[in-house]
Formats: structure tokens, C-alpha cells, sequence
């Protein structure tokens, strides 16, 4: 199988990568200055056993490869709010042999949040579930890096919207020669909102700084208790905390790397390359989504969702407001409805 990886940013390339380090075919989509610089350096991967540099082949969509293959692969690992533009590009390209990648070809979607597969379901016949628990950094183009060990991360394969199937198998296999954990569950969806859950806090170092002392901490617990009652509310189930905890063990702890230091996570590196947007409204908006759904308050997860967009798109600092001044606004949110 040949592997392509629609958005080779932290989680695509650090994919890409192992898979290329451990032989197999790899193609890298990017977009702008990162395309360039991986097409004319390659992709500098810097993980706790080395640094490796990687000349694979990079497009920007699917015009530079000409037909697919039918044994390609879809790696979908762009952001959630760039989703369907990468439905659209890939999904009518044509596959050797007849059909297009929409009707031929299994898409697996490497994103956090539950929206990117849901909309991938509209426009294409197989599509996959993962659960990216992958800790990997973005900041400069060409370069990624990726400080887990002793694996790069566990990665939760799964058809959806439920069951298992031989490709889930044959990619969770390969996978498994690079670094990674894939178990094949047939409940990938458990999986993916429990890690929402825990992605709820993106936001809140995006704008007040890492989830450290305890103010941001009793804050964080808040956001997500919030969304552990919408969650009930609409009878979606999620691995526990404890059952997470006990499958990951210590196969995937962040270690420091030199000269590649981890500021934070997805949304605070959106931040810090100023990208002009954020992901906030497929993860703390998707419990204000279900929330209104269910008749559930989500006044936490609203506010960061609005702070998070702000931020985004006035360009300002990851981290730069007090977290203090975070507090503040989330008790006068919480106040605010229920004197509602």
C-alpha cells in the first residue's frame, strides 16, 4: 500500500515519516511555504532516537500525482476547519483503473474531534476513525517533531461509524512496524470522545499559557466535567479516564527533545505559525453543539470557543492572557446563565 498524507503538519508527518523510516511508500501533501520546503529539503523528523530527514514525494493535491493508485491509502490529518476543502480536492480524483478516491480508496481521518469523519462520510463510501494520541510539534516548515517514546504514539483504528474491517488491519499493522500502537477496535468512537474531552483544555492554553498550578488546573477540570455531563446527556459513550490510562501505561511519554522544545498543542501552535484560525469550534464547540441539542449549559466550553476564535483571529500571543483574568470571565460566564 501506498500511503498518502492529505496535510503533513505535526500528527501527518510525524505518520508520514515513521512510516517512510520504517520502507514504506509515502506521499506528503502540504500547501504553501512547508510544501516547498519539503519538496526541495525534505521532511526533517526529529523523535527521541534521531533526527531523520526524509525525501519522499510532495504535492499539494492530487493534480501532482496524476491517476491514484488502487492501493492507495488516505491519510486525512489537515485540521478539521480545512476538512472539506480536502474532501473536495481529493475525493473526485481519478483512480488507475476507473472510479475516483471517493468511490475506491479508504480514507482515514487522523484528526482530533468527531466532525472531520463525519463530513468525510458524505463524500466518501469507506471512511476511518482514529484516535490520534500522538504528542508532535509544527512550528517551522519541513520540520515536525514528535517526543513520545518508547512509542511515537497509539493510534486507534476504526471504521465509521463502527466495526472493523482486513484494510483497519493491514494499515494498524504497518503502522505498528513504525513506532506506533493501532489497536483495531470496532468503537473507535469511544476512543475519539474521550480524547475530546481531554482536547477541551486546547483552548485554554491556546489563550492563558500550559494547563500547570492550580488555577488553570481547577479551571480545566471545570471545562471538561461540562463536557462529561453533555456527553451523558446525549447518551455518547467514552473510555474512562482509567481505561485510557491503563492501555497507554507509560508507551508513550513526552520527553524533551533538544533544540525542538513542545510550547503546547495543536491550537496553541495554530497561534504561534498564526494561521488566522483554530480549531476551537470542532472541539469545545462540539459540546456547545451538543449541549444546545440536549438542553445542557456550556458556558465554559462557549467561552473558550469565543476566546480561542478571537485569538485566532486577531492574531494575538498563544498564552497571553492572565489566568487570572480567564477565571474571572468563566465565573461571570457561569454566573451569567444561571441567573439566566
Amino acid at each position: 500500500m501506498r500511503y498518502i498524507i492529505i496535510g503533513a503538519g505535526a500528527v501527518g508527518g510525524s505518520i508520514g515519516g515513521r512510516l517512510a523510516g520504517a520502507g514504506h511508500d509515502v506521499v506528503l501533501v502540504a500547501r504553501g511555504a512547508h510544501h516547498a520546503a519539503l519538496r526541495d529539503g525534505g521532511l526533517r523528523l526529529r523523535v527521541p532516537d534521531g533526527e531523520y530527514t526524509y525525501r519522499l514525494p510532495t504535492v499539494e493535491g492530487p493534480d501532482g500525482l496524476g491517476e491514484l493508485r488502487a492501493d492507495d491509502v488516505l491519510v486525512l490529518a489537515v485540521k478539521t476547519q480545512d476538512t472539506v476543502a480536502a474532501l473536495q480536492a481529493w475525493g473526485p480524483a481519478p483512480v488507475a483503473g476507473g472510479g475516483t478516491a471517493a468511490e475506491r480508496l479508504p480514507l482515514f481521518c487522523a484528526q482530533n474531534g468527531v466532525e472531520g469523519q463525519r463530513l468525510a462520510l458524505r463524500v466518501f463510501r469507506r471512511v476511518y476513525g482514529v484516535c490520534v494520541w500522538l504528542p508532535s510539534t509544527f512550528l517551522e516548515p519541513g520540520s515536525v517533531s514528535a517526543g513520545g517514546a518508547p512509542l511515537t504514539g497509539m493510534l486507534h483504528l476504526g471504521r465509521h461509524p463502527h466495526g472493523t474491517d482486513e484494510t483497519a488491519r493491514l494499515v494498524a499493522a504497518d503502522l505498528e512496524k513504525s513506532h506506533f500502537e493501532a489497536p483495531v477496535v470496532p468503537d473507535v468512537a469511544r476512543w475519539q470522545y474521550a480524547k475530546l474531552l481531554a482536547n477541551l483544555g486546547n483552548a485554554l492554553e491556546a489563550v492563558a499559557g500550559p494547563i500547570a498550578g492550580d488555577k488553570a488546573g481547577e479551571l480545566y477540570q471545570r471545562v471538561r466535567a461540562e463536557g462529561e455531563a453533555v456527553l451523558d446527556a446525549a447518551g455518547i459513550a467514552y473510555a474512562s479516564v482509567e481505561e485510557q490510562r491503563a492501555l497507554r501505561g507509560h508507551k508513550v511519554d513526552l520527553v524533551s527533545l533538544d533544540g525542538a522544545p513542545r510550547g503546547g498543542g495543536s491550537s496553541w501552535q495554530s497561534l504561534t505559525r498564526g494561521t488566522g484560525n483554530i480549531e476551537a469550534d470542532y472541539l469545545n464547540g462540539e459540546i456547545a453543539l451538543l449541549g444546545r441539542l440536549h438542553g445542557v449549559p456550556t458556558p465554559l466550553n462557549d467561552l473558550l470557543q469565543h476566546l480561542a476564535n478571537t485569538f485566532a483571529r486577531e492574531r494575538r500571543a498563544p498564552g497571553s492572557m492572565p489566568v487570572e483574568d480567564l477565571v474571572r470571565l468563566a465565573d461571570e460566564a457561569v454566573a451569567f446563565v444561571q441567573e439566566s
